[in-house]
This record gives structure tokens, sequence and C-alpha cells, in this order.
């Protein structure tokens, strides 16, 4: 098995799959993406660096930065907001443990998911996080 592009960093953006976020919106109606990857003729923006919405959508980098997404997230949900993440499951992680266990749910995506306009799916698995 080749898992050189399971452990690389060449990208750490994967967009969000058609239709997840759509049906991720009709329950949680958002009124935030802090990391849109400059889709549909916005500027990239940093996230990290402002207020979130009070129902804020993130799909982040996957790299090492992902553990300041996730305080950030924690962050803004102790101020009442509802963050909702699509994250690797990576269970096995440090920052796995400090955040997304103590989101208010994980929900662990059946199968692999497919990314953007990627022709074959993720080499891991992916959980949407909720903190509320």
């Amino acid at each position: 098995m080749n898992t050189t592009l399971m452990f690389s960093s060449q990208s750490t953006d994967y967009g969000t799959p058609d239709g997840l976020k759509s049906e991720l919106d009709a329950e949680f109606h958002f009124n935030d993406d802090p990391c849109p990857l400059g889709m549909d003729g916005l500027p990239l923006m940093d996230g990290l660096s402002r207020s979130w919405g009070t129902s804020t959508f993130v799909n982040p980098p996957y790299g090492k930065q992902i553990k300041l997404w996730m305080d950030k997230a924690y962050r803004e949900s102790q101020m009442g907001k509802v963050v909702v993440m699509l994250l690797p499951s990576r269970t096995d992680t440090q920052w796995w443990h400090d955040y997304a266990m103590k989101a208010s749910e994980i929900r662990f995506i059946k199968g692999r998911l497919k990314f953007g306009n990627a022709k074959n799916p993720a080499p891991f698995p992916s959980a949407i996080v909720v903190f509320k």
C-alpha cells in the first residue's frame, strides 16, 4: 500500500464535499465560514484572528495548524456559539484528545469522503465535530 499521500503535507486544504455543507446548514443555519478556500470569488481570510459567527461551519486546513483551528473552535464555543467542524478522524493525535473529545457531539462518517473535485475518496476517515 502506498501511504505517501496519506502522510504527506503537499496539500492541507480539502474542499468540502458537495451536499455535505448544505445538509449541515439545514440543521445548524450557518452564518459564518472562517476558511472558505477563496471559493466563489471570496478572498482568502485569516479566520483565526477574527471573531466567528453564532453558527459557524469550519473545514480547516488539515496540516499541523489544525490544532490552532481546534483551539479557536473550542474557545468560540465557550462564548455560546455553535461551531461545526469537518475533520479528519485522527483519534490517535493529541489535538483530537485535547479538543474533539470536549465536543458536544462527534459524528463519524461512514466510508471515505470525496473532497472537492477529487476522483477518488480521501485516504483517511472523517468526522463531524460539533461544539455548542
